[in-house]
């Protein structure tokens, strides 16, 4: 239950709003908007002007409070990540979610996270102790709950890159059992990113080359038994959904 109601009007207010244990960040409101027993304090971010979403060079920055609806609107907005965004929440959800939100909320379900994930996006993140500090995707998605008291402010990834999504659901409003997210590099860098189990998406491969990568979207899923899916029939279908990836990319 929200018990008081905070409007900083800068990024500086928020985050001293943050230090106190019992405040958290209002963004979309998708999360907070569930009943729950708890009494907690709220900090809307609205006033902040991070809903941005612009190009920079060869990179997309969006704003921690950019809706998933209004990325998917935008003219940059690759293709496959257009269908992920489509999968990833109906379109009255999209259009207040934010997508910082949704990456700390994402579970291995989650297609926007599997595509980020592919594409090794940068994340910004601002606290009191350190004005900015910039991880890898990779490197947050295992840590979310060490974020509180800190501040997702954009979220950068490549726009010069090949992407492929592939996925297999039970019915088309489903979220999937299996994805891939398949991002190649000029070099020749390539990256698979693997969805529809587990507490997060999973790098399955990320080589200098897309040799083999069918065999590590299947390697990837050795154990991945749940109520929706057999490990073996992930397998399988991680497998196949790889090799459309990476026949999507020519």
């Amino acid at each position: 239950m929200i018990t008081a109601y905070h409007r900083p009007q800068t990024l500086d207010e928020a985050l001293a709003l943050l230090t106190q244990p019992n405040i958290l960040p209002l963004g979309g409101g998708t999360l907070l908007s569930k009943p729950t027993a708890d009494s907690v304090e709220v900090a809307d971010l609205q006033a902040l002007g991070l809903d941005t979403v612009k190009k920079n060079g060869n990179n997309l920055e969006l704003g921690a409070t950019l809706t998933l609806q209004s990325l998917l609107e935008s003219e940059h907005c690759p293709a496959a990540l257009k269908t992920a965004l489509k999968l990833e929440a109906p379109l009255n959800i999209r259009n207040s979610a934010t997508v910082a939100g949704t990456l700390l909320a994402a579970d291995g379900r989650s297609t926007f996270a599997s595509v980020l994930l592919a594409l090794d996006a940068k994340i910004t993140v601002s606290s009191k102790q350190k004005a900015e500090e910039t991880l890898n995707i990779g490197d947050l998605l295992p840590l979310r709950d060490q974020v509180r008291g800190k501040l997702i402010t954009k979220v950068i990834f490549p726009l010069n890159v090949k992407l492929a999504f592939e996925y297999v659901s039970k019915t088309p409003a489903d979220k999937p059992i299996v994805c891939a997210a398949l991002a190649q590099w000029n070099s020749g860098r390539t990256r698979l990113a693997l969805g529809g189990y587990g507490k997060s998406p999973m790098l399955a491969m990320d080589g200098t080359e897309a040799e083999g990568v069918d065999t590590a979207a299947k390697n990837a899923y050795h154990e991945a038994n749940d109520e929706w899916a057999s490990a073996e029939y992930r397998m399988d279908v991680a497998s196949t959904l790889a090799k459309r990836c990476l026949e999507g990319l020519q």
